[in-house]
């Protein structure tokens, strides 16, 4: 289950459980759309993956207990400042690959 963690790793943005900025590597590394775009480029500095938009629990038992309510968003905060010098000599040679060749 995706802990929907409450801040981007780099910029310690807020993202709530419904936050429509949110974006997350398959590790569930998770960083705000603008970061996503500005610095990183789309290449998770902790596994060179991509990004997609992260999924929005429901707020609602709609059906069979499967809701923010029974399961809450996280409340760890992971706040890791990206070294953005760093991260553009590391994303150079693969942020032109497309995320599911890399």
């Amino acid at each position: 289950m995706l802990e929907l963690r409450p801040t981007c790793e780099h910029c310690n943005k807020p993202l709530p459980p419904d936050s429509i900025e949110a974006r997350i590597c398959s590790y569930e590394c998770t960083f705000c759309a603008g970061c996503v775009a500005d610095v990183l480029h789309n290449v998770c500095p902790n596994c060179g993956g991509g990004f997609v938009p992260r999924p929005i629990r429901p707020a609602n038992n709609w059906k069979g207990d499967n809701y923010l309510a029974k399961d809450p968003a996280g409340s760890k905060v992971k706040y890791r400042p990206v070294d953005a010098a760093a991260h553009a000599r590391f994303a150079a040679a693969i942020e032109n690959i497309p995320p599911e060749r890399r």
